[in-house]
């Protein structure tokens, strides 16, 4: 599943530089797919999303760190946990229970997002 911030974000930043797919982005911030991943153009996402990875991208948040669910990985690929969680002084980076992934599908998210890795 993917990683959420919740609203209990002080907005410190440590989990941005943490991340590498470049999922987490600071409030209010646009945001595109091909952003630390090598997708760009039109792509068609494991999960069957059709983006202009190229385009910018609305916030999820203009209060808060977010996460793009579609680039977390959960680290899978990189490392044994998710970093975002593991630096978060505040434990507001949790699992989304809405978005319910196996390690299969994280993996394989990670591998179209960064083929040559």
């Amino acid at each position: 599943m993917a990683i959420i911030i919740t609203d209990d974000c002080i907005n410190c930043g440590a989990c941005e530089v943490e991340c590498p797919n470049t999922a987490i982005y600071e409030g209010a911030q646009d945001w595109r797919y091909s952003e630390g991943t090598s997708l760009e153009g039109n792509v068609t996402f494991p999960n069957g999303l059709l983006a202009d990875a190229d385009t910018f991208q609305k916030p999820i948040s203009d209060e808060y760190y977010f996460i793009v669910p579609d680039k977390c990985t959960e680290c899978k690929g990189f490392h044994e946990e998710p970093q975002c969680a593991a630096v978060c002084p505040v434990d507001c980076c949790v699992p989304d229970e809405d978005r319910i992934e196996t390690d299969d599908q994280l993996l394989g998210k990670q591998k179209f997002m960064h083929p040559k890795d």
